[in-house]
């Protein structure tokens, strides 16, 4: 199975993000758009892990997510990695409180533990919307339209963190919620 640690997105930002996806997805650029029910904040991909590891994954989560509190995000900018000019996966930002780095460390660490590798990269708190498709660029005009977009004001308080299995299918990924751990309680 495939796994990823995240925290689903919600409320006023998801709406905002569902709005554009909508647009974009009316667009004939190369992208191959994220389903707008799966949208998400991935905190630590996993990748394939046998069905065995799932229980001392769990165990490690809770662990890392105890007493954390509910965290306020709020949608700040649109971006894509690696930038404009060559991009490759196109993300909405959020910003958040301290207490997401010190969630983010925890659940690295405790993951750690268990064998998997610790991200050498800053943690940057995106939500991806679409991935360009391999071997396309996108045209001038949607690089255009992409850096003069404003993402709307809007914010949620997220209240738990989620592993998630991700099955690839013909229109998309499809994520299950294999655990759910709250936050702030």
């Amino acid at each position: 199975m495939r796994l990823f640690i995240a925290i689903p997105v919600a409320g006023p930002v998801e709406e905002a993000l569902r709005d554009l996806l909508d647009r974009y997805r009316s667009r004939d650029w190369p992208v191959k758009w994220v389903r707008p029910n799966g949208l998400h904040l991935t905190v630590k991909f996993l990748g394939t892990v046998e069905p065995a590891r799932l229980a001392a994954i769990q165990g490690a989560i809770g662990d890392a997510s105890a007493g954390a509190p509910g965290l306020p995000f709020s949608l700040v900018e649109l971006g894509t990695f690696p930038g404009f000019a060559r991009a490759r996966i196109i993300w909405a930002g959020l910003e958040s409180e301290a207490a997401l780095e010190l969630l983010v460390h925890r659940v690295e660490r405790a993951c750690a533990t268990l064998g998997f590798a610790v991200e050498g990269r800053p943690f940057r708190p995106h939500v991806t919307l679409g991935r360009v498709r391999e071997g396309a660029h996108l045209p001038p005009a949607a690089v255009h339209e992409l850096e003069q977009t404003r993402v709307p004001a809007a914010s949620f308080v997220a209240d738990r963190i989620v592993l998630y299995e991700s099955q690839p299918g013909p229109g998309g990924s499809v994520y299950t919620v294999r655990a759910t751990f709250p936050l702030g309680s």
